[in-house]
C-alpha cells in the first residue's frame, strides 16, 4: 500500500545578521505553543497558525553553528522571534542556511539588516539578551513613536492645513 504523508509546509521566516548574532523570525501569526528545538548546527519549528490556522513546520540547517544556551527566542502574536548567538564572531554568513538554493519561504529582513562595514551596530552589541529583547519588541510598532527621537519637533510635526 502507497503510504501518502502530506508534508507540511514551512512558515515564512525573516533573517538579518551582525558579526555575533542572528536575527530570526518565524512569521507565523498566532501560533500558540509551537515546538521549538534548537541545537548548535539547526532550528527545529512546528507550529499551527496564520490565516488559515494550519500546521507549518521547518527545519533550518545554519550555515554556521550558533550557540543555543546563549541564544533567546520568544513567542509574540505576530511570530516567533529569536536572537542567535553566533559561536564565531567575525565576518557576516554569506547565507542563513546550509544549502545555497533559493527557498520561496526565507527573506531577508530589511528592517533590521546592516551591512557589514556599517559602524552602525546598536542594538545587540552587549550581552544584555533581556534589553535585546525589549528593543526587538519595540520594533514592530509596539507604541513607540520614532518622530521625536532628538526631543526637537519636526516641521512636519505641525497641523496640517484643512483640504478644500
Amino acid at each position: 500500500m502507497l503510504e501518502t504523508e502530506e508534508r507540511l509546509l514551512p512558515p515564512p521566516v525573516l533573517w538579518a545578521q551582525r558579526k555575533h548574532l542572528i536575527y530570526l523570525k518565524i512569521a507565523l501569526e498566532d501560533c500558540k505553543n509551537p515546538t521549538i528545538q534548537l541545537e548548535k548546527d539547526k532550528l527545529y519549528f512546528k507550529g499551527k497558525g496564520g490565516p488559515d490556522n494550519k500546521e507549518h513546520e521547518v527545519t533550518l540547517n545554519f550555515f554556521k553553528e550558533v550557540k543555543p544556551e546563549d541564544s533567546k527566542h520568544v513567542v509574540r502574536d505576530r511570530g516567533v522571534e529569536f536572537v542567535l548567538i553566533k559561536t564565531e564572531e567575525g565576518p557576516y554568513w554569506s547565507r542563513l542556511l546550509q544549502d545555497a538554493k533559493k527557498h520561496h519561504w526565507l527573506k531577508v529582513d530589511f528592517n533590521k539588516w546592516r551591512d557589514e562595514d556599517d559602524s552602525d551596530d546598536d542594538v545587540g552589541s552587549g550581552t544584555d539578551f533581556e534589553e535585546m529583547m525589549r528593543q526587538m519588541g519595540g520594533l514592530g510598532g509596539g507604541g513607540t513613536d520614532l518622530g521625536d527621537l532628538d526631543g526637537e519637533p519636526d516641521s512636519d510635526d505641525d497641523g496640517l492645513p484643512d483640504l478644500e
